[in-house]
Order: C-alpha cells, then structure tokens, then sequence
C-alpha cells in the first residue's frame, strides 16, 4: 500500500539521520561523551543527546522544501501558468490572504495519487504541492477544502512543532540507546567493548527511533484534526468533508477502480490495529465525524 511506503520513507529519513549522527560522533572520538570509565554521568549524556537529537530534527526541517521538491520531482507554479495551475495558485494565494500567511511556493507534480502536502522550515518559507491525481479527480469545493487544509498546517506552525516532537524522541531514543550499550559493553572483554558499544547503539539507535515513531505519529494525528478545523474555517466546513467524502469513496472503491488513490493526504488504518498506532492520519470516518459534529 502507498501509505506504508511513504511513512516508511519518512521513518527511514529520521534513522538515517540518527545512524549518521552516532557515526559522526564516534569518528569525532565524541561517543563516549557523558560516560565515565566507573559509571554513568547522565547529566552530561542527557544534555548531549538532547543537543544532537534536536539538530537532527532541524536539519531535516531545513532541508524539508529541497528534499521534496527532489523526491516528488515538484514544478513550481505562477501567475503566468497554464490556466488550470494557474487557478490552483490564485486558490493558495486567496487562501494564504485570509490566513494572513506570506505567499508560499505553489507546486504540483506528477502522480496518479490523490495527495497533496505542506512542508517547509517555517510560516514564511514554505511549500503546499498537490498531485495531478488530485487535480484530475476533484472539483473546485473539494480541491478548496485540501488546499486550505495544507495552509492550516503552516499557520498552525505543524512543521516545527512536529520537529520539536521528533527531536525530543531521538533524544531520548539516544539516551536510552547509550545506557543500555553500555551496559552490554561492560559484560564483555575490554577487547571488543568499544566494537560492541558501537554496534548495539547503532542498532539501538534504529529500534527505538521505530518505536518513537508512534508517540511522534499520535502527535501528527492531533495536529490533522486542527488543520481539518483550520480548513473549514478557511473555505468552510462543507469544502472540506466534501474533500474527504471523495477520498473516502475512492478507498472504499474497488481496486481497479481506485487504482493509487491512496496517499499522505489520508494515511489511516483500521483502528484497533498495530499498524494504526504508525497512522500520521487519523481514519477519515473520524475525521469527518469531527467535523460535523463540531461549532465552527
């Protein structure tokens, strides 16, 4: 499923990050930093990898609009673009007014998906992009409730706030990490313990950065509550359950009808399920529950 592909890809990003990170640091001579030769000095070890783990995160939120412009192969779009780009880009710029937002980068690339994404390192330097899947499968109402849901996700700062979260979680991803190869390197011959303490916070690293994911991805889940909220208020609640009733028949479709609907804009699982506890999305039943039920 394309869902699982692209948290995959997003999971992947942050390991590597983290792998890299434990490399660089043991080539610097720093990978003992915090560690004393009779025990653990966890201050000092805390405060390293809170430092690392932070800016992990934030190298990540400052290469976001580079990386996916490369990975999506994104166009940027104008003014002067053919009529139907030209029309998406008027849509962002009318609603990145009325979220008293500066103008972000418009752009759309191609894909059969239904998908659409925000990114970027703040408010005043970002990206909205959609597919032309999208564009061929929706009206102008659904289309208005996806681009003001992206806009939502900037004006609600979601970008940083999520690298705030992650960074905190490779924090403690690598604290843990350490403490437990430590204690594995000192069961074994002084030989090999520094080979071993490598190897298992590596491996360690990996792991926990998995598991992290899911307090990271419960998070993601709130914040597609807001945006979904920020968009009703923005092109009105009935633009944006109409977008999601669309994606909800196009998965409910049958499989050569559906084709690769599936996409970021609506990753969800049956809830109940392990995979679910990975959903950057909550299930669209909810969301659009959420939606109708509440007093925007």
């Amino acid at each position: 499923m394309v869902w699982i592909k692209r948290i995959g890809f997003f999971m992947l990003t942050n390991i590597l990050v983290m792998v890299t990170i434990s490399i660089a640091t043991t080539i610097l001579g720093q990978f003992g930093f915090g560690i004393q030769a009779f025990g653990l000095d966890l201050g000092p070890l805390l405060i390293f990898c809170l430092g690392w783990g932070m800016a992990g995160s934030f190298i990540s939120l400052l290469l976001s609009k580079v990386m996916a412009k490369w990975t999506m192969g994104v166009r940027l779009i104008g003014a002067n673009s053919p009529e139907r780009e030209r029309a998406v880009y008027r849509r962002v710029e009318f609603f990145a007014k009325k979220a008293h937002l500066t103008m972000p980068e418009v752009g759309i690339y191609d894909s059969p998906e239904v998908n659409a994404f925000a990114t970027g390192p703040s408010k005043s330097n970002s990206l909205v992009a959609v597919s032309t899947g999208l564009l061929d499968k929706m009206d102008e109402q659904e289309l208005d409730g996806v681009l003001a849901h992206e806009l939502s996700h900037i004006a609600n700062g979601d970008m940083v706030t999520m690298t705030l979260i992650q960074g905190i979680v490779n924090a403690f991803a690598m604290f843990i990490s350490r403490i437990i190869a430590m204690i594995v390197a000192n069961s074994v011959d002084e030989e090999k313990a520094h080979l071993v303490r490598f190897v298992v916070t590596i491996a360690l690293d990996i792991v926990f950065s998995i598991l992290g994911s899911i307090a990271v991805s419960y998070f993601s889940r709130i914040r597609e509550f807001r945006a979904d909220a920020g968009s009703a208020k923005l092109a009105g609640r009935d633009s944006m359950i109409a977008a999601l009733e669309k994606l909800r028949r196009l998965v409910d479709a049958p499989e050569d009808e559906r084709g690769q609907a599936l996409a970021s804009f609506k990753i969800s699982s049956k809830k109940g399920s392990f995979i679910s506890l990975f959903a950057t999305h909550p299930a669209l039943e909810e969301r659009i529950s959420a939606l109708r039920t509440s007093r925007i």
